[in-house]
């Protein structure tokens, strides 16, 4: 049997369906992931994935691309030529499946299986309902095993050994400080972030400030002169490689909470809640959730704060994050 796994959204969202990958490739010869462009870099990490497809969905991302006839015809020979006999549609609790569904039935895909709360027709054949409080990754794995993938394993997130990070960081035990975040509303501010670099540099730990390549001013910025600044000197694997090596990891709710579990690192997670935290915290490993939960902008999915002073996050303190830190390296 070969399978095909779909999540189209962002990086921490792929690492996410890991386990539920794992899951399907222990029972598929083989198992082709397709993914949006922000994920490939998470796709190509995950154990069990032979294949990458990448397709920039009309439906997914925060600038999706227009529909254009040609790309989707592109997409549905790409996904013939996999010649996957059954596909996993995995989506956030508020995205539907049934666009991709109809795309991989148009490319000959016989068996489809996802979350929908929609009536999908005849665009699956398994049409399971998520449990309502469900993490998405146990989301991932309910649904696996619903379309005849039960898990093999601990469904901890795993990503493939990555390098050593010594020659970066130099020895581990440091802590990993990551200040952007791909949604504003989930950003602790770079006044708190530096804040937090400097209080820990007086505690005592090393820190280590990690960011994108569009995000060297703010990482040079948060690092100071208390902090190492990595902004834009990894990609995703040596990244995988600076995380592993922390005691622990202070981020928001982005893709490197998600990497840095993948490696078993404890995460303090400056978690605005206009998502769900039982949603999409830190999975599998120890963690200090900080943020008012119960904030006026929960569950709202705002990607800008609409709350003057982005009270949520911006009322933590860098007192407050030195306190969760101490908390997490004690038990890790």
């Amino acid at each position: 049997m070969k399978a095909l796994v779909t999540r189209l959204d962002n990086f921490g969202d792929v690492l996410l369906a890991g386990p539920a990958v794992r899951a399907v490739a222990a029972r598929a010869e083989t198992v082709t992931l397709l993914c949006g462009p922000q994920g490939a870099p998470a796709a190509r990490l995950l154990p069990g994935v032979d294949e990458v497809l990448v397709w920039d969905a009309p439906w997914a991302g925060f600038q999706p691309p227009e529909v254009r006839r040609e790309e989707i015809d592109a997409l549905v020979a790409a996904v013939a030529a996999v010649e996957a006999d059954t596909a996993l549609i995995l989506t956030s609790f508020h995205q539907s499946p049934l666009p991709a569904a109809l795309l991989l039935r148009l490319a000959g895909v016989r068996f489809l299986a996802a979350d929908s709360e929609d009536y999908p027709g005849s665009l699956l054949d398994v049409r399971h309902h998520r449990a309502p409080h469900a993490h998405e990754v146990e989301a991932a794995l309910d649904l696996a095993e619903a379309a005849g993938f039960p898990r093999t394993d601990d469904g901890r997130l795993r990503v493939l050994p990555p390098p050593p990070a010594g020659g970066l960081t130099g020895p581990p035990g440091y802590v990993v400080v990551h200040p952007g975040a791909s949604v504003p509303a989930r950003a602790w501010s770079p006044e708190r972030c530096a804040q937090a670099v400097r209080a820990l540099a007086a505690a005592g730990h090393r820190v280590v400030v990690t960011g994108g390549a569009g995000e060297r001013e703010l990482t040079a910025y948060v690092a100071g002169d208390r902090g190492l600044d990595l902004g834009g000197r990894t990609d995703a694997a040596e990244l995988a490689g600076v995380l592993a090596g922390a005691a622990c990891a202070v981020t928001g709710n982005t893709g490197p909470a998600h990497l840095a579990a993948a490696v078993g690192t404890p995460v303090v997670s400056l978690f605005a809640p206009v998502v769900p935290a039982e949603r999409w915290r830190p999975y599998g490993v120890p963690y200090v959730l900080l943020g008012d939960q119960r904030a006026p902008c929960a569950g709202t999915r705002a990607r800008q704060c609409p709350v003057p002073g982005h009270p949520c996050l911006d009322d933590v303190t860098a007192l407050d994050v030195v306190a969760a830190v101490g908390k997490l390296v004690e038990v890790a």
